[in-house]
């Protein structure tokens, strides 16, 4: 098992190659993460106590008022401020996002809700005694840099590659055609990968010799690559690609 990426495969034979993220990765995310949960929590009890002040609220003497009013939210922006969160941003957090990490699981995808409330829910017992000591010590001796939970939930933590994360998306989102090689395959997804970064007549050519070599094994043929535009190539050669409608 390789401590350091995570290897995915895909039926094309390409595997995407996901670098695990350490004990530095994850301290930094969640410094950035306390310190944004932390500011929101105080500025609720800071608004809280504006608003008391300007409408001259006194709630009684009932102190449960008081609490259910002002600290109870505030306990329930930090302590779901993670669940929440990698919920609604598919395995990410704005720390996560600003230290370039996200959270996968073991086949490289987005995990479930089950699994990211998992972990979330073993974070009473990662956080012992302080400051993250059991997760972060765990993180240190496990293999592949995860914690108890990540362990619980089957995830783990990797560097967010923008090309990585597309990669595994397309691959996931091609219905592949069976004919063609995985060499084939590979260079063509590579070329959709990279299509805006290439120059037009480059990209051009390339998707010219991609859809002449997947020709002899494609369904009956479409209109003339050469007569597309950019936009109607790219998407023949997709559809090429996957064995889609031409």
């Amino acid at each position: 098992m390789n401590a350091d990426a995570l290897v995915v495969s895909s039926p094309t034979g390409v595997d995407v190659e996901l670098a695990i993220a350490g004990p530095g990765s994850r301290a930094y995310a969640f410094l950035i993460d306390w310190h944004i949960r932390l500011l929101v929590a105080l500025g609720w009890l800071a608004a809280f106590a504006i608003a008391v002040r300007v409408f001259h609220w006194r709630g009684g003497s009932s102190t449960t008022v008081a609490f259910l009013l002002s600290f109870f939210p505030a306990l329930l922006i930090y302590f779901l401020y993670h669940p929440v969160l990698e919920l609604a941003m598919r395995g990410r957090t704005p720390g996560k996002r600003m230290a370039g990490v996200r959270i996968v699981d073991r086949q490289g995808g987005t995990p479930s809700s089950l699994a990211l409330l998992i972990r979330n829910a073993f974070r009473l017992i990662d956080c012992l005694p302080a400051f993250y000591g059991v997760g972060l010590a765990i993180t240190i001796f496990s293999a592949q840099r995860v914690r108890l939970g990540d362990l619980a939930a089957g995830t783990l933590l990797v560097h967010d590659g923008d090309r990585e994360s597309r990669a595994l998306s397309q691959l996931g989102a091609l219905s592949l055609n069976p004919s063609l090689d995985a060499a084939t395959l590979a260079l063509g997804n590579d070329l959709l990968l990279r299509w805006q970064e290439l120059e037009s007549l480059t990209r051009r050519r390339l998707a010219h010799q991609l859809l002449s070599r997947i020709a002899p094994a494609a369904t009956p043929p479409g209109p003339r690559a050469d007569t597309l535009d950019d936009a109607q190539l790219r998407q023949q050669l997709r559809d090429a690609l996957s064995g889609g409608p031409r």
